[in-house]
């Protein structure tokens, strides 16, 4: 199944850096940032776009009473802040590291345009992603709007296994490594802490799932 919550089977770093560029190899540098560092505000001028080299950042808003709604979680090789490529002068958004080992690289929109006018294929790649990331959110949405809060859950567990799971030698269960709070989880399939809590525990009890902070032991299919 593709991920609807991550969009960590993209690797552009690979191809957008400017690095791989001869031009520009030696006019940028990578930016490393501890967790909760924050790369961006709501309110920054949008003058750059961000790839990550290795890490994790989160995408979100904070809510006029102060909750913080998170958009999105993505991983190494993902693009984030390309709205200022089609025009953004100001982030309507924060962008926060979620890892000790963040590293990023900052490219400026005018590099950037400049390569995409240099490079036809490069440009084709970068509408594309960016078509394709409008498109997950667009499917994201509708599964905030048309499916339940457990449907949801059960949904997104299976798409941390797809991404972090492993299979326990000892027992055969799918054990499943995660860097996300029960905050992020919450915010990410749109709904409260404490109902993610009676969903999972719900879990629990049914014997589908045991879980701890850091980890979730899938004991019986749960689709």
């Amino acid at each position: 199944m593709q991920s609807i919550w991550f969009f960590d089977d993209v690797n552009l770093f690979k191809v957008l850096c400017p690095h791989k560029f001869k031009k520009y190899k030696d006019c940028h540098d990578f930016n490393s940032y501890r967790k909760s560092d924050y790369i961006y505000f709501e309110e920054d001028n949008a003058n750059k776009i961000y790839l990550i080299e290795k890490g994790k950042v989160k995408i979100g808003y904070y809510k006029e009473d102060g909750s913080e709604v998170i958009k999105a979680i993505l991983g190494k090789g993902e693009l984030f802040g390309e709205k200022a490529i089609l025009g953004e002068q100001k982030r309507d958004e924060f962008a926060q590291s979620i890892d000790n080992k963040t590293s990023i690289c900052p490219v400026g929109v005018n590099t950037m345009h400049q390569l995409m006018r240099d490079n036809q294929t490069f440009s084709f790649k970068v509408y594309k992603f960016i078509g394709f990331k409008f498109k997950k959110l667009e499917r994201r949405l509708q599964l905030l709007m048309f499916k339940d809060t457990k449907t949801r859950l059960v949904e997104f567990i299976n798409e941390l296994c797809a991404d972090y799971g492993y299979d326990c030698e000892k027992t055969g269960n799918k054990i499943i490594k995660h860097p996300y709070t029960q905050k992020d989880i919450a915010s990410l399939i749109g709904t409260s802490r404490p109902t993610l809590n009676i969903l999972m525990n719900e879990l629990k009890n049914h014997n589908h799932i045991d879980f701890n902070r850091k980890e979730i032991k899938l004991l019986k299919n749960i689709a």
